[in-house]
């Protein structure tokens, strides 16, 4: 797989608690030179974003990030937000616990709602599987399909673990036709990044794989 495909499967990522607009701005000259899927930035960086990338790059934020026990009226709430401010794709945190205390509803009821505000904008349901079962794993396969949301993502990269393969394979074999896997944190490399897209992820959350090929450039 080349160099130029596998850019395109990233969305290039900056979410620390740090950022200022100065590296926001410096990703987002990154993602429109070497043609990732998107950048991935905090909400309160999406309008300027917008502004300064217009259509020549797709602009993603986080929802209910990192723990995902805001309220789903929160959500909502940051949803509209974001979109308002110019999104194009929407990464939302699932309640853990209430997937963890077997209150399914809840958990799909949620994501049918950022769905809707969504529309055709696309929406990504981070389940955070590191600190899931695999029995949970395969439940929100389950529900993000039944939700209609457009993809099953692994991680926040800021739990205990991120992306493994096995996730990405067992996410794979279980999400309807319709859904697609983005593998999120940990992503390390060029060739971790080739890995994961033969197993099935769609996306890739990653700030390594442009670090990885500018390096490639200066050698």
């Amino acid at each position: 797989m080349d160099v130029k495909n596998i850019l395109a499967h990233c969305d290039h990522t900056l979410l620390a608690q740090t950022s200022t607009w100065e590296q926001i701005k410096a990703i987002c000259d990154d993602g429109m030179k070497y043609g990732t899927a998107s950048v991935c930035i905090p909400p309160c960086f999406v309008k300027r974003a917008k502004d300064y990338a217009g259509d020549r790059l797709a602009i993603c934020t986080v929802i209910g990030f990192p723990n995902g026990y805001n309220s789903t009226a929160v959500k909502a709430f940051e949803t509209v937000d974001a979109l308002n401010d110019g999104a194009d794709e929407i990464d939302m945190v699932i309640n853990i616990g209430a997937l963890k205390e077997g209150n399914e509803e809840y958990v799909l009821n949620e994501i049918k709602t950022l769905k809707n505000l969504c529309g055709d904008k696309i929406l990504k349901v981070i389940i955070e599987t590191c600190l899931l079962t695999d029995e949970e794993k395969v439940t929100m396969c389950r529900l993000v399909t039944e939700a209609g949301a457009d993809f099953i993502k692994t991680s926040t990269g800021f739990s205990i673990a991120g992306a493994t393969k096995e996730d990405v394979k067992l996410m794979r074999a279980n999400v309807g036709k319709n859904v697609k896997v983005k593998a999120a944190g940990g992503i390390a490399n060029l060739e971790d990044a080739e890995d994961f897209i033969d197993l099935g992820a769609d996306r890739l959350g990653t700030s390594r794989v442009v670090k990885a090929v500018k390096a490639l450039e200066n050698n």
